[in-house]
């Protein structure tokens, strides 16, 4: 009997890090080019977004500093770069109209989330604008408000 596919996507990793970061606008869902060993550790789980952020060159689409960290059971015959460029697939109209909000607007790309879908790998980028230092401690004093709130009416 065959095995159902997913129709959750699965969570590989997250960068947390962004939304504290950066003013999120869009959100895009790409493909990632693998190698084998890649693929094989982020099925384990093994992946890391922390540092990382998209590059545009020559109208291709690049994650760059994402960190795959390799099993033990690589082979030896490959030698695996655990932070290598790595490629991301999206349609040639999504990407010329990122290509035009980094260069001409002043957005950023960053990489918000990594998944499986349908056993295939991919991420998740944002369009995004840098937030300044005032825009995050704004942020961080109303979610200290809406926890107060919240005690505030678990307790009464």
């Amino acid at each position: 009997m065959a095995r159902p596919k997913d129709t959750e996507p699965r969570l590989i990793a997250q960068n947390k890090k962004a939304w504290h970061d950066y003013f999120i606008e869009q959100r895009f869902e790409a493909g990632l080019v693998l190698q084998g060993w890649e693929a094989k550790s982020l099925r384990d789980g093994r992946a890391q977004l922390k540092e990382s952020y998209v590059i545009v060159q020559n109208g291709e689409i690049f994650l760059f500093g994402a960190h795959f960290s390799p099993l033990k059971t690589t082979s030896t015959h490959i030698k695996a770069d655990p932070t290598r460029t790595r490629k991301l697939l999206l349609h040639r109209l999504e990407i010329s109209r990122l290509v035009g909000a980094v260069e001409r607007r002043g957005y950023t790309l960053v990489p918000l989330s990594l998944y499986w879908k349908f056993g295939r790998a991919k991420i998740e980028i944002a369009l995004a604008k840098g937030k300044k230092q005032h825009d995050k401690r704004a942020a961080l004093k109303e979610r200290e408000s809406n926890r107060e709130q919240e005690r505030a009416i678990k307790q009464h």
